[in-house]
C-alpha cells in the first residue's frame, strides 16, 4: 500500500536556498568536486528569476576556521580538510555571480540549518517556503530538505538544480525527498511557479 502524502501549496514569498555551490564541490580539481555544468546552469535560471522578482536568495557553503570544528564529520570524509578559509575551494563559484546582498550562510556540517541562523533569516524576510538547490543531493542538500521540513518550511526541490557525484544516489535522495519531505519538481515548473507570483 502506497504511504499517502499530500502536497503542500506553494507559497506567496519563497526563498532560495543554494546549498554549497562553492567550488570544492562543483570543480572536479577538488577531491569532493563533481561535473556540476547542468546544475550551475539550473541554478542561474533561478537565480535571474529570483532576482528579477526581488525575492530572497541565500547561499551557503562548508568551511572551517581550526581543526575543533566538526571533527567528526571531517575524520569520516577526510577531503573536507580542503575546506578552510584560507582556500579557493571556499569561495562560491563565480559562475553564479553572488551579489553582496545575497546572504552567505557559514556552516561546519550537512544541514544548512544545523548550528546557523537561517531559519531566522527567513523568518525575517518573511518567507513562506523554501526553494533548495545544489550540491550533493544524497549529502547536504537532504539533510537541508529535512531539516527545513522540521522548522516548519514547506520544501521545493528543482530537480535539475541539485546533483551528485553519483547518480543513482541523486535519483534514490529525490525519491525519498519527494515521498517524504517536500516535492520535487521540474525546473520547468518550478519557473513557472515564480512567473505565477507577478
Amino acid at each position: 500500500m502506497d504511504l499517502e502524502r499530500i502536497a503542500l501549496p506553494f507559497g506567496k514569498r519563497p526563498a532560495l536556498i543554494l546549498v554549497d555551490l562553492m567550488l570544492g564541490f562543483t570543480d572536479e580539481a577538488c577531491p569532493l568536486g563533481s561535473a556540476s555544468d547542468d546544475v550551475i546552469a539550473a541554478n542561474l535560471k533561478l537565480l535571474t528569476r529570483m532576482r528579477a522578482q526581488h525575492l530572497p536568495i541565500f547561499f551557503t557553503r562548508v568551511i572551517y576556521d581550526n581543526q575543533t570544528q566538526a571533527p567528526t564529520f571531517r575524520a569520516r570524509i577526510p577531503a573536507l580538510n580542503y575546506l578552510t578559509r584560507d582556500q579557493r575551494w571556499t569561495e562560491i563559484d563565480p559562475r553564479l555571480h553572488r551579489h553582496d546582498s545575497e546572504t552567505l550562510i557559514d556552516k561546519l556540517h550537512p544541514s544548512a540549518f544545523f548550528q546557523t541562523n537561517l531559519d531566522k533569516r527567513l523568518r525575517a524576510e518573511d518567507a513562506d517556503c523554501v526553494i533548495i538547490t545544489g550540491l550533493t543531493t544524497s549529502g547536504c542538500v537532504r539533510a537541508s530538505v529535512v531539516d527545513a521540513l522540521q522548522y516548519g518550511w514547506p520544501v521545493f526541490v528543482p530537480k535539475e538544480a541539485c546533483g551528485d557525484r553519483n547518480p543513482h544516489a541523486h535519483d534514490a535522495n529525490l525519491f525519498d525527498i519527494h515521498a517524504k519531505y517536500g516535492e520535487v519538481w521540474s525546473l520547468s515548473d518550478t519557473l513557472e511557479a515564480l512567473e505565477g507570483l507577478l
